[in-house]
């Protein structure tokens, strides 16, 4: 083998790398060759000045780096106006959920406001009404179940709706009873608006996700 496989393993053993080969065979051919141990030492003595050497002074850039910083983030106005609206939903379907209680409770215990249904029917729909407020309380606490509630909500919702006109057009409702429905469809329209929002958010690429090319 030449002095020059010799020296490269040498040379790596003074990075702190693999020798490539054995450390027995680096060490007796050192112990053989006077030009490889002269060259290690000079080599030894360079990389001693080299770590050694003071580093060049360099300007503080510290304040003109964080000048040229924008003042906020790109996206950052956008994101804030995105909680807001989250939040405003959310807040719109808890009052929604709590006037829906509000509305159930009576007619379930009771039968008030039942107008001539029988007790019986009136504690049904007292129930129904219930477990309308409960789900949408579920989603204002937590959005995440908006997609999963808006399938039976919704086709409920516009049913309801479809019937309700059909209803005031024969004269079969008053208009203060089908009017007690559009708390029933704000409450729909803001968990539509919640699970939406939620499959936007979703669409989006994570930004922890991207590699920044220097």
């Amino acid at each position: 083998m030449s002095c020059q496989n010799y020296r490269e393993a040498l040379s790596a053993r003074l990075d702190g790398e693999p020798l490539g080969m054995p450390v027995d065979e680096l060490d007796g051919h050192l112990s053989d060759c006077p030009r490889c141990t002269a060259w290690v030492g000079a080599a030894e003595g360079v990389t001693r000045r080299t770590r050694l050497a003071p580093a060049p002074p360099v300007p503080d850039l510290t304040a003109t780096v964080l000048a040229a910083l924008p003042r906020e983030l790109p996206g950052a106005r956008a994101a804030a106006r995105a909680r807001l609206a989250g939040t405003a939903l959310r807040l719109v379907l808890l009052a929604v959920g709590v006037a829906q209680a509000a509305l159930a409770w009576p007619v379930l215990v009771s039968g008030a406001g039942a107008m001539s249904a029988p007790v019986h029917m009136a504690h049904e729909t007292g129930a129904w009404n219930l477990a309308l407020a409960a789900a949408f309380l579920a989603v204002a606490a937590a959005p995440r179940l908006a997609p999963g509630a808006l399938p039976f909500l919704g086709s409920f919702a516009v049913l309801l709706l479809v019937l309700t006109v059909a209803d005031l057009s024969a004269g079969h409702v008053h208009a203060d009873r089908a009017g007690a429905h559009l708390l029933l469809l704000a409450g729909v329209a803001a968990v539509a608006g919640i699970a939406w929002r939620g499959r936007r958010r979703r669409g989006l690429p994570a930004l922890a996700d991207r590699r920044v090319t220097a």
